[in-house]
């Protein structure tokens, strides 16, 4: 059985080309709607896109919603079949449009990779997520060791991660001449850090403690003044993996290089939380811990959108609604303090009604 067809090949590149160089879109984009389109394929036995008829469409859209995931066992979640399907209703739209392809199908026939509304409004739910709290993340701080370059390194990886919210793939680019220590800052350039959508814009450290400040100073003199670095080397170098004299090969200090993805300082959160005997909260989720501590702190508009802006946010809306969300006990907080009676602003307003009564008659 045929694993590819070279028309569809050539369709493909030239669709994500188009993505890419056209639409500006990531290569992480690009990799999902080449999984997506491939998933197509291989239901479809790889036949030619010219053959496309929209029951391939509903059939495909069917096996999906029985298909089992090979991470957890269960069925494909909703907001991955709806993801894939929209990814190929894009495609056979742009596909419609082509010269050799327009009289195949009608552009109209890609809507039949549309879901129910009722597995839209389910692909769509936003779920609740675990957040931790600035006292749980302090507590992980005080717990991790610090004897070792590497040790010091995962310490102050945590604290950076607390005061900046930066994310995990820029966290892994960051250079030493980003921080500035004297003001409490970093500065996220794209073109040597990677930020999402390529933005530059400066972090001022968040307030959070005066532990996540010291432990990133301490690791910052440690990096210029014991190991040597310069301006340019990285800001959490890669682990040096060495052959020791078992033959075996164990960590053994840390390299003036980048590391090429993120994965390792997920595993430096997984490690330290499990080890503080807290379940694991993942470097993105610091952002929502921010979030929430913003929500307490800004006491005006302004100071929240200084605080959005902090977090790389355009707009204040990006933060409430990326980040917003309630916690239940607060919302229960919140609700009841709505049933009770205001008396400050009872007072208030009575005031203001006794004093315009006073200004009409004249006194």
């Amino acid at each position: 059985m045929n694993k590819h067809n070279i028309n569809n090949e050539r369709i493909k590149r030239k669709y994500l080309t188009f993505k890419k160089e056209a639409m500006r879109h990531s290569e992480a984009s690009l990799d999902c709607i080449a999984k997506a389109i491939n998933r197509f394929e291989e239901y479809n036995r790889y036949k030619d896109f010219k053959a496309f008829h929209f029951n391939q469409a509903v059939g495909f859209k069917n096996t999906l919603l029985t298909q089992k995931s090979l991470k957890t066992g269960g069925n494909l979640s909703k907001s991955t079949i709806n993801g894939t399907c929209n990814h190929l209703k894009v495609f056979f739209q742009w596909l419609a449009q082509q010269t050799g392809y327009k009289s195949r199908f009608n552009y109209t026939d890609a809507d039949y990779f549309n879901l129910s509304e009722k597995d839209t409004r389910i692909a769509g739910a936003k779920r609740k997520k675990p957040v931790a709290t600035l006292e749980q993340i302090t507590h992980v701080l005080n717990g991790m060791a610090s004897n070792t370059d590497i040790e010091k390194r995962n310490r102050a990886l945590m604290a950076f991660t607390i005061l900046t919210g930066a994310r995990d793939s820029a966290i892994a680019s960051f250079k030493i001449k980003h921080v500035d220590l004297t003001i409490g800052s970093v500065f996220q350039d794209a073109r040597e850090v990677k930020t999402k959508f390529s933005k530059t814009f400066t972090t001022y450290f968040f307030p959070v403690g005066e532990l996540p400040v010291q432990i990133l100073t301490e690791w910052v003199e440690h990096l210029k003044k014991e190991l040597l670095f310069s301006h340019d080397d990285p800001l959490f170098p890669k682990t040096k993996v060495a052959n020791t004299k078992d033959k075996k090969f164990s960590a053994c200090g840390v390299l003036k290089e980048h590391w090429s993805t993120a994965n390792p300082i997920r595993d430096i959160f997984k490690r330290s939380f499990k080890a503080a005997g807290l379940q694991y909260f993942n470097p993105h989720s610091f952002r929502d811990t921010l979030v929430r501590i913003g929500e307490k702190l800004c006491q005006s508009p302004e100071e929240f959108k200084a605080w959005s802006q902090n977090l790389g946010h355009a707009g204040v809306l990006t933060t409430l609604y990326s980040y917003g969300d309630v916690p239940d006990y607060r919302q229960a907080e919140l609700i009841k303090k709505l049933n009770q009676p205001r008396k400050e602003q009872g007072a208030e307003i009575e005031a203001l009604i006794e004093a315009k009564i006073m200004k009409m008659m004249g006194k």
